[in-house]
């Protein structure tokens, strides 16, 4: 169990992918991707392991990302934020906030 100010601490907000690379170099199918999380935060880039989508399917996306988590090393590229997802059958599958929701707003 954790108390609210644990989950607090998460800072977990909207952005929006606005683009989607090929990452050959990963051990597990995953794209690299771009994503805007508005002026406050700036372009973050992520490594995302959800190769059920298209690149046409990303790009445009609205999805919902940890900010404040340290950068990661994930083969050659590093990862500054990471995109959500629940985990299915068929992979990973984004949360997504509603479409009006602006980028850089926060969850909680």
């Amino acid at each position: 169990m954790i108390d609210f100010d644990h989950f607090a601490a998460v800072d977990m907000r909207v952005g929006r992918i606005v683009e989607v690379e090929d990452f050959p170099e990963a051990r597990k199918p995953a794209w690299k991707l771009r994503v805007d999380f508005g002026p406050e935060i700036g372009i973050k880039r992520s490594s995302a392991q959800v190769k059920n989508y298209a690149r046409e399917e990303l790009e445009g996306r609205l999805v919902i990302g940890v900010v404040n988590f340290p950068p990661r090393q994930i083969g050659p590229m590093r990862s500054e934020v990471l995109v959500l997802g629940t985990y299915s059958d068929d992979g990973v599958l984004l949360l997504t906030p509603e479409p009006n929701a602006a980028l850089g707003d926060r969850v909680g």
